[in-house]
């Protein structure tokens, strides 16, 4: 069969990518050798923000581009992408309130028209914000989003695959060659496909396949691993803090999955895409970046869960991967059949940089470049918003309950009326599996979005998981291997 596209890699890009073709009519196939988001793509500090950091090293354009991405995405997805409030804290600080006052400023500025607040002072009626600090009310309170990565990553395969494209997990591209005017390619499934252009959205393994294919690049990637810890709540609110250290980095807290607070992230040079495994010097390193600002404190004994991924950030020649840019660059080669390789990246400005990759092919593929996705809605967002979209879930299932309702709006959003058609009760969604998971939506990960393992279900597509005892996960396991035996 031969494909207009073949995209190698489902992580954030890759999907976005595979989004962007299919709705411009490309007949698209895009493999995955794990999970959709198995990797990088699951690991980021999940939020969508425009990088308020990225000031620091002049990097305007990455920073007015994510903003309003940010914007974009903020009502194209309000289901898994909520607004949520930042407190910067001044006390300690390495960096002078005037140049963090200017920095805001700049932030707003560069975001144009906005529906997030703008930045301000912290006051001293900010009880919530200020009570679990130990330095007082100096500091600021900014606005960015927080993301559910892995979903975020899974809507963007649905919406492709909703429009033509088809969606590959656990299958490795084994070869691919040129030949003539398009590319013959080898998968692990056992077919032999062709395709008019290869995009290499390998992520960290960018260059490993661009071995495979025989290709050198002019570009590079440096592999940079991100590790986060996660601890039990350490305040109340839906607010966020980002914490200077002084090693001039920044550290977020940020509430997480109800009952914990997530902790990152760290910026380490590794060597290898395999090297994603957090170390004991990282996780005293964030134990101590929150205890340097918080009353309550953390130890290393006290850390539930914790996540690494490395970053395959596009190599700028920075000494520090602190400075390295976080900035993309898409490299075609057109010496035969197209091939384009992404280099860099992040999740807030990935829908753009399918929207340019899609500008990149249209020669070389002989279609007509349009913009399809700049004011599209992802499976399940609300027209209406997320309060409207609760309400409306709430009165149509009310056996859900205050809390699932909660949780399986901001999962599904209106693709709840395709998963609970014909449900009229809780007897009705089957077996519970585990805090509120059940089997209808079990069964809904796997014959919708792909789930091919436990983990796939409880820990990508729900962060479940964190909230069930081994025992209950080794009953999830079971259950899961007798329903989709193969």
């Amino acid at each position: 069969m031969t494909y207009d596209l073949l995209i190698i890699g489902g992580g954030i890009n890759g999907c976005a990518i595979a989004r962007e073709a299919a709705l411009l009519g490309l007949k698209v196939l895009l493999v995955e050798r794990d999970d959709l988001a198995a990797h990088t793509s699951s690991a980021s500090t999940k939020l969508i923000h425009g990088g308020l950091r990225y000031l620091e090293y002049y990097d305007f354009k990455l920073v007015a581009e994510a903003l309003r991405e940010r914007e974009r995405l903020v009502k194209a997805a309000s289901h898994i992408i909520r607004p949520m409030r930042f407190v910067l804290p001044q006390e300690n600080a390495v960096r002078p309130w005037w140049m963090v006052r200017l920095g805001l400023y700049l932030y707003d500025f560069l975001g144009g028209r906005i529906s997030l607040p703008r930045s301000r002072g912290l006051r001293k009626s900010d009880t919530a914000y200020v009570a679990p600090l130990q330095g007082g009310d100096r500091g600021f309170v900014y606005s960015d989003a927080f993301v559910d990565d892995s979903r975020f990553t899974m809507l963007n395969a649905m919406d492709a695959a909703d429009n033509g494209a088809e969606i590959a997990v656990r299958t490795t591209l084994d070869s691919a060659r040129r030949d003539g005017d398009l590319w013959q390619a080898a998968l692990s499934d056992g077919r032999t496909v062709t395709a008019r252009a290869l995009v290499n959205a390998a992520g960290p393994w960018v260059h490993q396949m661009l071995g495979k294919l025989g290709v050198d690049a002019k570009s590079d990637v440096r592999l940079v691993k991100g590790s986060h810890i996660v601890v039990p709540r350490l305040f109340e609110g839906d607010h966020a803090y980002m914490l200077q250290q002084p090693d001039r980095r920044i550290v977020f807290a940020i509430p997480y999955q109800e009952s914990f607070t997530e902790i990152g992230t760290t910026d380490i040079p590794v060597d290898r895409p395999e090297d994603a495994v957090i170390s004991d010097d990282e996780i005293a390193y964030l134990c101590d970046a929150v205890n340097r600002h918080f009353i309550a404190q953390i130890t290393p004994a006290g850390v539930t869960s914790s996540w690494s991924g490395v970053r395959p950030l596009y190599d700028d020649g920075a000494s520090e991967a602190k400075a390295v840019t976080r900035d993309y660059v898409l490299e075609l080669d057109t010496h035969g059949p197209a091939l384009l390789s992404v280099f860099g990246g992040k999740i807030t400005t990935a829908r753009h940089l399918a929207e340019e990759a899609l500008g990149k092919l249209a020669d070389p593929l002989g279609f007509k470049e349009r913009h399809v996705t700049r004011d599209r809605l992802f499976p399940g967002a609300s027209a209406q918003g997320w309060d409207a979209l609760l309400a409306s879930v709430r009165k149509r299932w009310p056996f859900l309950g205050e809390a699932r309702s909660v949780r399986m709006a901001h999962a599904y959003g209106e693709l709840l009326a395709e998963m609970l058609a014909g449900i009229a009760d809780e007897a009705g969604m089957g077996t519970d599996l585990g805090d509120g998971l059940t089997e209808v939506e079990a069964r809904w990960m796997h014959d919708r979005e792909w789930a091919r393992a436990p983990e796939d279900a409880l820990m990508r597509r729900s962060k479940i998981g964190l909230h069930l005892t081994p025992e209950q996960r080794e009953g999830f396991a079971t259950w899961w291997t007798n329903a989709f035996p193969g």
